[in-house]
Formats: structure tokens, C-alpha cells, sequence
């Protein structure tokens, strides 16, 4: 139906100069067909992408991104159990860390049960002339007291294992060991769980926005890192990663290639004593992947700059990373940072209301490649223009020519001379 097909177009879009296919229009938000998308301006197609929510690959806060699917081998999580319990929700942890300790209890209790079944103390209770294997054990309920005052070493006094059960000894030896090392592996997993440094990369920020200006004759990218705790970060180090897709010169095509940008590893600015907050700085030169891109070109983009922040927690000693990321839209081409430190009587104050604050400054729209050449013809003398420099040449040709000719006028004059004298 070219009618329905056309009021469609001219309701998402903009008059189109020629027909096309689409599905008949439904009381839902029509969507718009594919050869309708081909055939848009690229203006509105631009619009259209604009409106499509950005797939991160890592989150402002921090997180990835990324989910596995398809493990076959989840044998492998169980290879490294630590880690695997380690990494487990706080919920799913605390259960596991309840029932290991129930199900130990409850299996030596029957173990302790059956012993005093198969001997026979529960039908000479009360006998004081049976001497049994546990006192006062009279049923599974006294038995997992017992298990659990045996491997908690409570020791209440009143239910004591006797020396005429050799097989009661033998038990309590098994769950003795057994329970430090159920206890050791256990209450290890809930104290590296709490010391765990991802909360102290809470306090560590980041700018929302990241900044392109010139820094010193060149255009640099620039974000801000601060952190709010008194107890510092020590031999904190900060890299940013390109995150973007390219199609190799072969055709192969590399989904969310990492490329290295350079915030300072040669000059050790990479390094950080982040007391205030610092504002790193990524000089696009030859080797940054923002070389030849324009202001007008990053709108275009699709990219996604990954920060990470690393050092290790002073407290502690335990090594701490922080991440963040800036997309297209989070890159503000021709802005600055707003001051954050001031000096006091005394002292400096870091006023982080303005840490995410930016203002706008006189910025070249060209990319770095085309602002560089152009400063290198600026700086190049008048004479060596085009022009003087074949004004000069012809200069020197005919200063060369003139000499030649006066050399033979001189030798003809010498000449007649001589013959007159002769």
C-alpha cells in the first residue's frame, strides 16, 4: 500500500522523492522498514541512531559490561572454589557459609547417633551400671548438641565422650580436623569477602565528561580523577584504553578493538600522587587514534574510552582498581575543566561541587593532524614561499650567465692585444 507506505515515511521522517515497501501501519509506533532507512538523508538517519540507546562496554560505574554464555566446562569454577565462593553474591555466600556449617553438624550428630545405636546405650538409659559411649546422649537431638559443642569447642560439661568407646575416640579425632579445616576455609572466604578493596574504588571519581582543548599549542583529551578519602592511594597508576571496532586492510572485522592511548608512560606522568584531584592528559599526536578525527568526525564516531585507575589502598595493602568510560556524547570538544583547588590560610580546599564542571574555550574544529600542519606553514620564513624561491633561482641563472658572458669579452679583449703587440 504505497498510500499508507508514504504517510509513514512523511510522519517519521521527511518527504522522501520516491516510493517504497513497508508493512501496513499498525495502531503501534510504526517502525520504519529497511529500504526506507537506506533511502533517508544521512542527516536523519544520523538522527535516528542518535536516538538509539549506547551499548557501553564498561559502565560508569565501573562494571563490565559483558555476560559469558554457553560455558561447557563449568567444571572449572569448581576447580577453584575459593575464588568461585569468593566471587558469589553476598546473599548466596552467607547461605552456603550457613548450610556448610549445618550439614557438618548434622552428619557428625548421626555419626554420634549411630554409634550410640549400634552399642546400645540408647536402651540403658539410666542404667548406671552401662557405661556408654557418650553421657547423657539419649537421641539424635542430644547427639547434634554434641556435634556441634565438639567442632565449636564449646564444652558445656554435661555430655562428655567416655574411654571405653574406642570408635567414639576415633570420631572425635575426624571431626576435630575436619572442622578446623571447615572453619579455616570458611571464615578465609568471609574475611577476604570483607577485605575485599572494590568499596574503597567507590571513593575514587571520575569526571562525567571528558574534554578536548589545546594544552600548550596541541589538542589534548582530558578527564579529572579525584579521590575523596583522606587515606591515599599509594603508587596509583592510570591507563585509558580505545574501545571501537575496526575492519582489518584482509576484510576481518574486530569487534570492540583495544588500542593503548598514551596519558603519559614516557614522561611518568601515568604515575600519580593523587592527594587533589589531578587532570590526566592524552596529547593527540601521530600515535593517538584521534589523529585525523575532527570535531565534525567525532559526532560520527562510535567509541568508547576506558579508564582505569590502580594503586593500592594505604590501609590495608591490598591492590585496588577503579574503572570508568566516556562514549561519544560524553566528549565535549572545545571545553575545559573549571579550578577545583584553591589556597586557604594554610592550607588548600578542594571544592568538589565543581569536579564535574566544564567550560567552553577557544578550540580549533580541525583535527590535530590539520592544526599541526597548519602552525608548521605558519612558522615557515617568507623567503622560502614558492615564489621567492624561483624569484632566487632566476636570479642566480642569469647573475651565472652574465659572468660567462663578461669572462669571454675579457679573453677576446686579451686576445686582440696580444696580436697587436706581436
Amino acid at each position: 500500500d504505497l498510500t499508507s507506505t508514504s504517510s509513514m515515511i512523511l510522519f517519521l521522517a521527511a518527504p522522501m522523492e520516491q516510493d517504497v515497501e513497508s508493512p501496513a501501519v499498525t495502531t503501534r509506533k510504526p517502525k520504519l522498514p529497511k529500504q526506507a532507512r537506506e533511502d533517508l538523508p544521512k542527516q536523519l538517519v544520523d538522527q535516528v541512531r542518535a536516538k538509539r540507546k549506547v551499548q557501553r562496554y564498561v559502565r560508569k560505574d565501573g562494571k563490565c559490561n559483558v555476560h559469558h554464555g554457553n560455558v561447557q566446562e563449568t567444571y572449572r569454577y569448581l576447580t577453584d572454589i575459593f575464588t568461585t565462593l569468593v566471587d558469589l553474591k553476598w546473599r548466596f555466600n552467607l547461605f552456603i557459609f550457613v548450610l556448610v556449617y549445618t550439614v557438618t553438624w548434622l552428619l557428625f550428630g548421626f555419626a554420634w547417633w549411630l554409634i550410640a545405636y549400634v552399642r546400645g546405650d540408647l536402651e540403658h538409659i539410666g542404667d548406671n551400671q552401662w557405661t556408654p559411649c557418650v553421657n547423657n546422649l539419649n537421641g539424635f537431638v542430644s547427639a547434634f548438641l554434641f556435634s556441634i559443642e565438639t567442632e565449636t569447642t564449646i564444652g558445656y560439661g554435661y555430655r562428655v565422650i567416655t574411654d571405653q568407646c574406642p570408635e567414639g575416640i576415633l570420631l572425635l579425632l575426624i571431626q576435630s580436623v575436619l572442622g578446623s579445616i571447615v572453619n579455616a576455609f570458611m571464615v578465609g572466604c568471609m574475611f577476604v569477602k570483607i577485605s575485599q578493596p572494590k568499596k574503597r574504588a567507590e571513593t575514587l571519581v571520575f569526571s562525567t565528561s571528558a574534554v578536548i582543548s589545546v594544552r600548550d599549542g596541541r589538542l589534548c583529551l582530558m578527564f579529572r580523577v579525584g579521590d575523596l578519602r583522606n587515606s591515599h592511594i599509594v603508587e596509583a597508576s592510570i591507563r585509558a584504553k580505545l574501545i571501537k571496532s575496526k575492519q582489518t586492510k584482509e576484510g576481518e572485522f574486530i569487534p570492540l578493538n583495544q588500542t593503548d592511548m598514551n596519558v603519559g608512560y614516557d614522561t611518568g606522568d601515568d604515575r600519580l600522587f593523587l592527594v587533589s584531584p589531578l587532570i590526566i592528559c592524552h596529547e593527540i599526536n601521530q600515535n593517538s587514534p584521534f589523529w585525523e578525527i575532527s570535531q565534525a568526525d567525532l559526532d560520527k564516531e562510535d567509541l568508547e574510552i576506558v579508564v582505569i585507575l590502580e594503586g593500592m589502598v594505604e590501609a590495608t595493602g591490598m591492590t585496588c582498581q577503579a574503572r570508568s568510560s566516556y562514549v561519544t556524547s560524553e566528549i565535549k570538544w572545545g571545553y575545559r575543566f573549571m579550578p577545583v583547588l584553591t589556597l586557604e590560610d594554610g592550607f588548600y580546599e578542594v571544592d568538589y561541587n565543581s569536579f564535574h564542571d566544564i567550560h567552553e574555550t577557544n578550540t580549533p574544529s580541525c583535527s590535530a593532524r590539520e592544526l599541526t600542519e597548519m602552525n608548521c606553514r605558519a612558522r615557515l620564513p617568507l623567503t622560502w614561499s614558492v615564489a621567492s624561491k624561483l624569484s632566487h633561482t632566476t636570479t642566480l641563472v642569469t647573475q651565472e650567465e652574465g659572468l660567462e658572458e663578461q669572462t669571454e669579452r675579457n679573453g677576446d679583449i686579451a686576445n686582440i692585444e696580444s696580436e697587436s703587440k706581436v
